[in-house]
């Protein structure tokens, strides 16, 4: 039996979703939803339930839901649309603890001659709300925008998203929180939240792959990144993927409804995993703070992660090294690295996420192998040591 515990790089679609996409992938009429037709008007009316779905699952308008292709174009249209509006002197503030679809994008904003300051997330791994104060009150112009994702996607680290968003608005700047980690999971609710805003991702929930959103507070000026039509209000062009948007709508309705209950039950799976992989005293959580409940990150002395990481796989244990998106990547994670982390510490370390579907038992089972994949690693330094 395999088991599956990266359910923070994606989640098998879930039964909401399944249902609600059935009709539009049962080959049926096609139909564009910017269409006039009949068909087309059918199509509209499906995308908009999606939106109310969406909205209602995080406390917003439905007008203030903008459809895009994933998180990752959700975050640089965030960030891009925002800027763009602003001056071209105005600093950016991201977390260096951030995805890597929100580092990138701040990149190549520096090299396009924008300020760019990287916040420091320390041991607990998110920017404190006190370093944010400090770090604002030293800039030499006003900043434009801060980034902080609610829950880390490699380590759970949770911010403190509506203190963060409080002070970056009383310093007249803009807050987009990428909360792709956290639905599902914790109550979101854009307003209490106090962002501006917020990246969403369908296969995160039990949605498809291929969608995402951004949620983008009703007065807020964002401009277009992908023009050449008038839909989702001119604010991202490009046809509607009906039957993904469908499923999405679904999943975040369900997602929302079940939070609380999904939080408790996955947290107290985590806690399960991490006594029984940290019995062994080589192995430590990577995380002094807060935290998700799905998350858990663990290093592991005297074994190199990437080998330990294939042999888990050979035994049938699905893990990560850390983002989904590095996958390939030598280097260490930029995420622990950033808390402080040595390059070693960072290598030897593993990502478990799992999901309110998961089970005891297959928690109890990947505990074991775990055991069995590093006794047999450590009985073998000249092969596996580490590098």
């Amino acid at each position: 039996m395999r088991i599956y515990l990266d359910h923070a790089a994606t989640t098998p679609v879930g039964q909401a979703a399944r249902e609600a996409m059935a009709p539009w992938t049962s080959g049926g009429v096609a139909a564009n939803p910017s269409s006039v037709h009949r068909s087309g008007q059918r199509a509209r009316a499906a995308i908009e339930t999606a939106r109310e779905r969406l909205a209602a699952a995080v406390g917003a308008a439905p007008g203030e839901i903008v459809f895009v292709s994933g998180a990752t174009e959700a975050d640089a249209l965030a960030i891009l649309g925002t800027l763009e509006a602003k001056s071209p002197h105005a600093p950016l503030l991201v977390s260096a603890a951030e995805h890597a679809a929100v580092l990138q994008v701040a990149s190549r904003e520096a090299s396009r001659g924008r300020p760019v300051t990287m916040l420091d997330p320390g041991a607990a791994g998110a920017p404190s709300p006190d370093a944010l104060r400090r770090t604002l009150e030293g800039l030499p112009a006003p900043a434009g925008l801060v980034a902080v994702m609610h829950t880390n996607n490699e380590t759970g680290a949770l911010a403190d998203v509506p203190a963060l968003a409080g002070i970056a608005k009383e310093h007249g700047a803009a807050f987009h929180c990428d909360a792709v980690q956290a639905l599902g999971y914790a109550p979101i609710d854009v307003r209490s939240l106090g962002v501006d805003l917020m990246a969403l991702s369908s296969h995160k929930i039990g949605g498809p792959q291929g969608v995402g959103a951004l949620w983008v507070r009703d007065g807020h000026e964002l401009v277009p990144q992908a023009v050449g039509g008038a839909q989702e209000r001119g604010r991202r062009a490009g046809s509607h993927a009906v039957a993904a948007i469908v499923g999405f709508g679904a999943a975040a309705e369900a997602a929302a409804r079940d939070a609380l209950v999904n939080a408790e039950r996955t947290a107290a799976l985590r806690d399960r995993l991490a006594r029984a992989l940290t019995r062994d005293g080589g192995v430590h959580e990577n995380v002094d703070g807060p935290r998700g409940p799905k998350h858990l990150s663990v290093r592991v002395d005297g074994v190199d992660g990437e080998a330990l990481l294939l042999a888990l796989d050979d035994a049938g244990v699905e893990v990560s090294a850390g983002s989904a998106c590095a996958a390939g990547s030598v280097e260490p994670s930029h995420v622990l690295t950033a808390m402080g982390l040595a390059r070693e510490a960072a290598r030897a370390s593993l990502r478990f996420s799992l999901s309110a579907a998961t089970t005891e038992s297959e928690v109890d089972a990947a505990a074991e192998r775990f055991a069995h994949v590093l006794a047999r690693l450590r009985a073998m330094p000249a092969a596996y040591g580490p590098l």
